[in-house]
């Protein structure tokens, strides 16, 4: 149950990865509002169900940090990777 949990979490996490990577691809400004929104809104529902799965036992807090850290820095080396490509 706790693996599947897990899998379950990382998956949302990654789809939350591709939907920015698409977001980023097809806009012309990254601090477009509609960018922010979205990934406010993401992040925030993906901290939910990681908060709800801790407290029903199904991951340890530690995943839990290492779910939302990872997908954190992927989101920033996308970010840096994007403003690198616009600037030059």
């Amino acid at each position: 149950m706790v693996s599947k949990a897990l899998a379950l979490l990382r998956a949302d996490a990654e789809k939350i990865y591709k939907l920015i990577d698409v977001q980023m691809e097809n806009l012309t400004m990254p601090q477009c509002p509609l960018y922010e929104e979205v990934l406010d809104t993401q992040m925030f529902g993906l901290s939910r169900e990681i908060e709800f799965a801790v407290r029903l036992g199904l991951i340890d807090d530690e995943d839990g940090r290492e779910i939302m850290g990872n997908l954190e820095r992927k989101l920033a080396h996308l970010h840096e990777l994007y403003n690198n490509t616009s600037e030059g």
